[in-house]
């Protein structure tokens, strides 16, 4: 897609500088100015290792409920949901990445929020960013403690997995800049896929009984049980919150666009082959996550092996926390730039925050997992799908002739104002739906005491 194919004109700002293939003045207005003299540069990533970022980061515990959607729904409406969802977040990748390199000053969600709405869309945006980053670091704790008590076979306390899991997912959140965490990406990147790997063949080799008549092409079920085989995908793809912040410390950000296709054409293919076969293989009764369903031995190999991404994807979602907040205190002062002992405190305390946050919800909320999902619902679907459109709508609006600029570009305002009512329906549908499961699992006895060993 290119820059000519959504605007009739260019304005001065969306012009190349050859040098380092960012709009020109982008560095002069971006939150991290020209680092040339400065202590601690950001902007040093490659696309590349954006591209692994974002994998490791998006391409984690979520894929493991994927499985049980297909069961809910069926083999074809299952795919079909993946898929679209995934095209989807690339076409709404596609959205950020323009308005990020439109708007230079914009760091992260709260930035966007207001250029769109104001102090009010700052707040808003901010704010949702933190709770669904902190609640993303408790879901990587969560899926980690699963982990352990597989592979220890449930010797310990629930808790004391999760606290110990919390200790090293603390110190990987501490690198003040991104591209010290991209490379402990790499063998997050590595681990999730081979632990899918691990966990497919363990399927193929183990099936359930009479496998080939277990799995459905289509299963006639409820409203309520059918969206949350969109829920799962959605939280699946939940990563765009941190795009404008990955984006902000690249070298070349005109070449966001390649990490984001990378990202998008890997985690839709990986996700739906990895849905279908464990589906396929251990049928409708696949639990979530996937990997306890396989033999002990299969499960314990594909948890051991997941740990380190579950490990970087909690560091990320609480750098992630920490990083919005910090750049929002210090913006345009030394201790962003410089080994303060101002800023390397307020750091810490930030890093600490964030994840001794995530860690008491984790442990200490009987219906945080139903949480989870109702934050995906809440946050997931705007970050992820709705508020791409408004960026398009606000840009064309603002900059290239209100009304009239809508109505020259038809196809794209009607694309953009289907993505918000998207992400409307998600957002909505989603709420009600994970509401009604907390509901029932009250009303059930499922929900256990706070802080227990359960």
């Amino acid at each position: 897609m290119s820059e000519k194919g959504v605007w009739e004109k260019s304005s001065p700002s969306e012009l190349e500088a050859p040098e380092d293939a960012a709009p020109l003045g982008y560095h002069d207005n971006d939150v991290f100015g020209r680092e040339e003299d400065h202590q601690i540069r950001y902007k040093t990533l490659s696309w590349q290792l954006v591209a692994v970022l974002m994998i490791a980061e998006i391409v984690s515990n979520g894929m493991l409920s994927l499985p049980s959607s297909l069961a809910v729904v069926g083999l074809v409406p299952g795919l079909v949901i993946i898929i679209f969802l995934g095209s989807f977040a690339l076409f709404t990748s596609w959205l950020l990445i323009k308005f990020k390199l439109r708007h230079p000053e914009v760091h992260n969600m709260g930035d966007a929020g207001y250029i769109l709405a104001g102090p009010i869309g700052r707040e808003m945006l901010s704010f949702g960013t933190i709770v669904f980053a902190v609640f993303a670091t408790g879901s990587q704790l969560l899926a980690a403690q699963v982990a352990l008590g597989v592979l220890s076979s449930n010797k310990l306390c629930l808790m004391l997995y999760t606290g110990i899991f919390a200790i090293p997912t603390l110190f990987c959140s501490f690198p003040r800049t991104l591209d010290q965490l991209s490379w402990l990406s790499v063998p997050g990147v590595i681990s999730i896929i081979v632990a899918g790997i691990v966990g497919m063949i363990g399927a193929g080799l183990h099936p359930v009984d009479g496998w080939r008549d277990q799995y459905s092409v289509a299963v006639k079920t409820d409203f309520v049980s059918a969206f949350v085989s969109i829920t799962n995908p959605v939280f699946a793809y939940a990563g765009h919150f941190m795009f404008f912040i990955l984006i902000s410390e690249m070298k070349r950000p005109n070449d966001a666009m390649k990490a984001a296709y990378t990202l998008q054409i890997f985690n839709t293919v990986f996700y739906a082959i990895f849905a279908a076969i464990t589906y396929i293989y251990l049928g409708p009764d696949v639990s979530s996550p996937s990997l306890t369903s396989l033999p002990l031995k299969w499960s314990k190999a594909a948890y051991g092996i997941a740990l380190p991404n579950f490990l970087i994807a909690g560091s990320l979602y609480a750098h992630t926390a920490a990083k919005l907040l910090f750049v929002r205190f210090f913006r345009k002062s030394r201790h962003l730039h410089e080994h303060t002992a101002i800023g390397w405190g307020v750091w810490v305390f930030l890093i600490v925050l964030m994840n001794g946050a995530a860690f008491v919800l984790a442990i200490g909320v009987p219906i945080f997992n139903y949480l989870i999902g109702l934050a995906a619902s809440l946050f997931a679907s705007w970050y992820t799908y709705g508020i791409a459109g408004a960026f398009w709508l606000y840009d064309a609006w603002v900059y290239k002739g209100r009304f009239e600029a809508w109505k020259r570009r038809w196809a794209m305002c009607g694309l953009s104002w289907l993505t918000l009512a998207a992400g409307a329906f998600i957002c909505i549908a989603g709420m009600y739906v994970t509401i009604k499961q907390i509901v029932d699992a009250y009303n059930s006895g499922e929900v256990s005491e706070p802080f227990s060993c359960g």
